[in-house]
């Protein structure tokens, strides 16, 4: 038996050591979380108060921006906390913690993302059915499904690379505790972890892709199916905000994660995972408020009785 020394920590490597750069990203950093904080807050509340966005698509929509302010704040404070720091260090349950929080979450907006499809097609395929299939019974079901798959499937993956040995090093060559950069730090082998990414994050992620991409073929299978130019303009109106949400999530996701461990690759993955754990959700509440007429018309109104109350 050789000796070992045991992990009880690790050290994160962060943004950059480069001090010219690390006041850029600060503010940077600083910058893009608040205005992910005020722009997810404002259409939560936004939903909240506004008669006319009471319906599914705007709950699904609330419950995207909740876990967009998780999913930013599970990550994004400590890479601010850390740019300043020269020794980066967090403790295995912490980093554990993190890294619960970040599948879960991002899990969880994947299968939201899905069945705001889903709400799509109902509205567009079978609008004279819509009220009774997307009941308010149903869309809470569908919330609590998410939320609970999102949750399992982290838990699988946080319990299974934790459980591993580590001492090869405790040095994370990331800035945050992503599952690749940890099983790389393990002497143990790392398969059954890479079947456990491929079988169950794989499911759900390609799972809720396919759900969407089908969702979308017979939308648009029923809109070239209507007879006014006006009214296909108005049904693809309330799908282009949800599509490009879409594609900023899934592209980098599939990139990074349906793939084998020894393609992963530092540098070039360092700014795929800056852009979908900081950069997309600042840019989700930007795509709806700036696209969708509701949210607009809902704003809109909210400042007429602001001030018309002052």
């Amino acid at each position: 038996m050789k000796n070992e020394t045991r992990v009880t920590e690790f050290i994160l490597s962060g943004l950059s050591s480069n001090p010219k750069l690390q006041l850029l990203l600060y503010l940077l950093c600083l910058i893009v979380y608040m205005i992910t904080l005020l722009g997810n807050l404002m259409i939560i509340v936004l939903i909240r108060v506004a008669p006319g966005l009471q319906t599914p698509m705007y709950f699904f929509l609330m419950n995207l921006s909740f876990v967009d302010v998780l999913y930013s704040s599970s990550i994004t404070p400590n890479i601010i906390a850390n740019i300043f720091s020269e020794i980066r260090t967090i403790s295995i349950i912490a980093c554990a913690i993190q890294m619960f929080l970040f599948i879960a979450l991002a899990s969880t907006e994947g299968m939201i993302l899905a069945v705001m499809a889903y709400d799509r097609y109902v509205a567009i395929c079978k609008p004279l059915y819509y009220t009774v299939i997307m009941s308010k019974v149903t869309c809470v079901k569908f919330i609590i499904l998410v939320y609970t798959a999102g949750c399992l499937n982290s838990l699988i993956h946080t319990c299974a690379a934790f459980r591993l040995r580590f001492c090869r090093s405790n040095r994370v060559n990331h800035f945050y505790c992503d599952i690749n950069p940890i099983l790389r730090l393990s002497c143990e082998d790392t398969f059954l972890n890479q079947v456990f990414l491929f079988v169950f994050a794989g499911s759900i992620e390609v799972g809720s892709f396919l759900c969407i991409v089908i969702s979308y073929v017979y939308i648009v299978f029923a809109i070239f199916r209507l007879g006014s130019t006006r009214g296909r303009s108005k049904s693809l109106s309330t799908c282009v905000s949800h599509l490009t949400c879409v594609a900023l999530f899934y592209c980098p996701v599939f990139f990074m994660y349906l793939r084998p461990n020894s393609a992963y690759a530092v540098d070039q993955d360092w700014v795929v995972s800056v852009f979908y754990t900081v950069i997309i959700p600042m840019l989700n509440p930007m795509i709806y408020s700036l696209r969708n007429q509701d949210v607009k018309k809902a704003l809109l109104q909210l400042n007429v009785s602001r001030i018309r109350c002052v």
